[in-house]
């Protein structure tokens, strides 16, 4: 009996990994099914809340804002011996916020649920972590391809899904789609996740988290509300005071700090520099973009310039981006050999403001949403599949992690700002007393998105970083096909893969 015991417990903990996987699975479609419940849902929220097209648009911005600040939280209270509490945590919110969204009967309740929800964007990286420390080593690379290539894919499924959930049964309905995959995902890694074997703490810069996620919050409201309130009031002009202060005192906090919440002395590389700007003005203009595009298709054709179009239309139309930004990730070798590594950034940056702007000139039929955005697909693959390449090149090797960290967040901070961008733009279009704005604010909207991938492109041709002399690994270029993937998807990163 005895002897049977160890036996017993050995093939329970096997089990247990054998099943590691596919919890680990499920986290990361939990993370697609939060980011495909964003910019196609915006005009339905619009509809059945009786709020303007832009007020709407906080229900992304606030859940993007949450995703930059929360990621690297989580990813150091997840950097040690609490990452399955850390996992477990995120999800629980995820779940909260999707409840709190599901029953909301007012904007701002479901901008709470939407942020609470944005906190699991972050989970990824962790998912990825708990692989690597609970399976054996054979199956660690596969199963984070698999991870990676789920998210990635999850939501381009989702987006679609999302909008037939929502067509059929209401928007809530979307919502408690949402909340019940996270609560079945909590319940499936407390079964089965294992303890971090680590032993390390990851430090949390406390001080510096506020004072970031504060000074965002101040400087999104004023970019989001400057219309709505007068750029000129003395609200707009406060919150932008307040919004430089607190981010020119955080910086030399995190310079001064042991373990900052992002090490900007990485920021003394020009390619590091050059990279990060661009992703900050990709990520903007892609939510730009994706906002704009879905809402215009969706605007009733009483209008006289929209499509009519439902909300599952809408997800689909996301479809061709998702595929698109797939594969031009994965043709990032072959791009580079034709255009060279300096040409890969700018061409990329040049491909997503051509599609914006030709959807601005021409709009005339629905099957031009859907070429767009494959267009800005292609672009934004290629983009943000070359980036973690010029970063990883041009910083030592044990800088690596701290730099592809910061380059998540600046990203993500893109993401939350052209998400605001696009509801000033949207309201400052939209006449007095209506909910939808006029053609002319879309058409502007896809302008300025243009406008920022040329500076994008400019910024990357003059200030070029190192060119590297050899041929990059394939442990690089699996890095830098995987991160775009999950980039495109409007996901954190990998982070740390290769440190």
């Amino acid at each position: 009996m005895s002897a049977a015991a160890p036996a017993a417990t050995a093939v329970a903990a096997d089990r247990k990994a054998g099943l590691l996987t596919p919890v680990l699975f499920l986290v990361t479609l939990v993370v697609a099914v939060i980011s495909s419940l964003g910019a196609p849902l915006i005009p339905l929220i619009s509809t059945d809340l009786h709020v303007s097209l832009s007020d709407a648009q906080w229900s992304l911005t606030a859940a993007l804002l949450a995703g930059a600040v929360s990621a690297p939280i989580m990813g150091r209270l997840g950097d040690g011996a609490h990452r399955r509490e850390a996992i477990a945590a995120g999800l629980a919110v995820v779940t909260l916020g999707g409840v709190l969204a599901a029953v909301a009967t007012s904007l701002p309740i479901l901008v709470v649920g939407r942020a609470m929800q944005g906190v699991g964007l972050g989970l990824i990286p962790l998912a990825m972590a708990a692989a690597r420390d609970g399976l054996p080593g054979p199956k660690v690379a596969p199963a984070i391809a698999l991870l990676s290539v789920s998210a990635a894919a999850g939501v381009g499924v989702g987006y679609p899904v999302s909008g037939l959930i929502a067509e059929h049964l209401g928007l809530h309905a979307a919502y408690w789609f949402g909340a019940g995959f996270a609560a079945i995902s909590l319940v499936a890694v407390l079964a089965i996740v294992p303890r971090s074997t680590a032993t390390s703490k990851g430090r949390l810069d406390v001080s510096g988290a506020l004072l970031l996620s504060t000074g965002l919050i101040a400087l999104l409201l004023a970019i989001g509300q400057g219309t709505a309130w007068g750029w000129g009031s003395t609200r707009i002009v406060a919150l932008l005071i307040v919004a430089a202060v607190l981010i020119v005192a955080w910086a030399p906090l995190q310079l001064r700090t042991t373990n900052p919440l992002i090490e900007l002395r990485l920021l003394r590389h020009p390619a590091v520099l050059t990279a990060d700007a661009s992703a900050f003005v990709l990520g903007a203009a892609m939510y730009i973009d994706l906002s704009v595009v879905t809402a215009f298709v969706q605007t009733p054709r009483s209008t006289g310039y929209g499509f009519g179009a439902s909300v599952l239309t809408a997800g689909l139309c996301l479809v061709p981006f998702s595929i698109t930004s797939l594969l031009a990730s994965r043709a990032l070798p072959l791009a580079t050999r034709v255009l060279g590594p300096r040409g890969v950034l700018p061409v990329g940056c040049l491909t997503v403001a051509a599609a914006g702007a030709l959807f601005a000139l021409g709009h005339h039929a629905l099957w031009e949403a859907f070429a767009i955005m494959a267009i800005v697909g292609v672009g934004l693959g290629f983009t943000f599949a070359a980036i973690p390449g010029l970063i990883v090149r041009s910083v030592p090797e044990e800088e690596t992690g701290s730099a592809m960290g910061f380059y998540q967040v600046v990203r993500y901070i893109g993401f939350s700002i052209g998400s605001a961008l696009a509801a000033s733009i949207l309201a400052a279009h939209t006449p007095h007393g209506a909910h939808l704005p006029t053609e002319t604010g879309f058409e502007t909207a896809l302008w300025v998105g243009a406008g920022l991938c040329v500076a994008a492109a400019l910024t990357a041709w003059l200030v070029p970083g190192r060119t590297p002399s050899a041929r990059p690994s394939e442990e690089l270029e699996r890095y830098e096909t995987e991160d775009a993937e999950l980039g495109t998807a409007g996901v954190i990163g990998l982070e740390d893969r290769i440190a």
